[in-house]
């Protein structure tokens, strides 16, 4: 059958566009167009939809407003199409926080050719989103404390010991003494499920952690303000020649490859992509990386998203004797990334995503 779409847009030439990229798909069906959010509302429940496409900027009713009630009335995955603006990086964000599966950056540059990018991209994303073998909506974690403002970093030998905030996780590979760094790779579902993960840790956490999210470079940066304001932790957008220090987060920038250098002091090092790699940031290069720099005294983490980036970076990382932990399907929002490196034989553990935390604070 085929993947039944509905595209909510106030900008006719927009809608007129993106039904005729999926028209062209003979498995897609455009089952209805909307204008404004309280008609997307209204025609989400009555067709019931596999895939919404959603503006995120729209007159009677924005778009994140319409998704809150979207969810209640409907099941389908909603794709929030974005331009390339800080702002629009900080209400997408939220629209993810509210139910969203994922998003996609737009223009009128990239719908005005049929050889544009977006084009494919588009195409790609409404059939992985339609066809994905799990999927659930997961709620943000609650912040456990307010974050003192400003924050003031400590030298790593004056942080006192971390304690426990909750009970150890059961049943899971102990993270190993010797442990150097903990890296996570996420794309599809990723910013709730890392705020999950990172938003209970103290902020005296005795390891260094990097995050691999796929997102272009404006959203990244948003997405590290956003995560700081949310933990304990340190959450900086990662920058070439940065330190690696015990209870800060390293946000992987957006269009560059994150890698590291160095053995005594460790650094990080932002690059340049290649062409002939296809996500920038890519979990694959900094896992890679990671594991050239500091052996098997790693803890990978992979968490929700689609395709197989990590696994290749994962099988360098158990070459080493490093740990990876993987998440679950059932909590995944899409099981495309964890699913690849557990088939590959690769990973220590599964967890669910409540369980992260957890396992990180044995």
């Amino acid at each position: 059958m085929p993947i039944k779409v509905l595209i909510v847009d106030d900008s006719q030439f927009f809608c007129r566009r993106v039904g005729s990229i999926l028209h062209s798909a003979h498995d897609i069906e455009v089952v209805g167009i909307a204008n404004n959010g309280q008609e997307a509302i209204q025609k989400a429940e009555k067709l019931q939809p596999d895939v919404i496409t959603l503006d995120v900027e729209m007159p009677v009713m924005d778009g994140v407003t319409a998704l809150k009630q979207i969810v209640k009335v409907c099941n389908a995955r909603v794709l929030m199409l974005s331009s390339l603006t800080y702002e629009n990086a900080k209400i997408t964000l939220d629209a993810l926080d509210a139910g969203a599966t994922d998003f996609l950056l737009k223009s009128y540059e990239s719908l005005s050719s049929d050889s544009s990018g977006l084009v494919v991209q588009l195409q790609k994303k409404i059939r992985e989103l339609g066809r994905a073998k799990s999927f659930k909506m997961l709620q943000p974690a609650k912040p456990t404390a307010q974050k003192p403002e400003p924050k003031k970093t400590t030298s790593p030998t004056s942080r006192p010991e971390a304690k426990p905030a909750i009970p150890p996780s059961r049943g899971v590979s102990k993270i190993k003494p010797d442990t150097k760094l903990i890296v996570i790779g996420a794309s599809t579902g990723g910013p709730v499920a890392l705020q999950k993960v990172l938003s209970p840790l103290p902020s005296n956490y005795p390891f260094p952690i990097t995050v691999t999210q796929h997102m272009p470079g404006t959203f990244t940066g948003a997405f590290a303000t956003r995560m700081n304001s949310l933990c304990n932790l340190n959450v900086v957008e990662a920058q070439d020649g940065m330190r690696l220090e015990r209870g800060t987060v390293y946000i992987a920038p957006g269009g560059k490859q994150m890698v590291f250098e160095g053995t005594s002091s460790p650094r990080i090092r932002i690059r340049p992509t290649d062409a002939r790699i296809p996500f920038a940031p890519s979990v694959d290069v900094t896992f890679g990386s990671a594991s050239k720099i500091f052996g098997g005294k790693i803890l990978a983490i992979v968490l929700t998203g689609m395709g197989a980036d990590g696994t290749e970076g994962g099988r360098l990382i158990k070459a080493k004797g490093g740990t990876i932990w993987a998440q679950d399907e059932a909590t995944c929002v899409v099981y495309g990334m964890p699913m690849s490196i557990t088939k590959a034989g690769l990973t220590d553990s599964q967890l669910p995503i409540e369980q992260f935390s957890r396992a990180l604070l044995q």
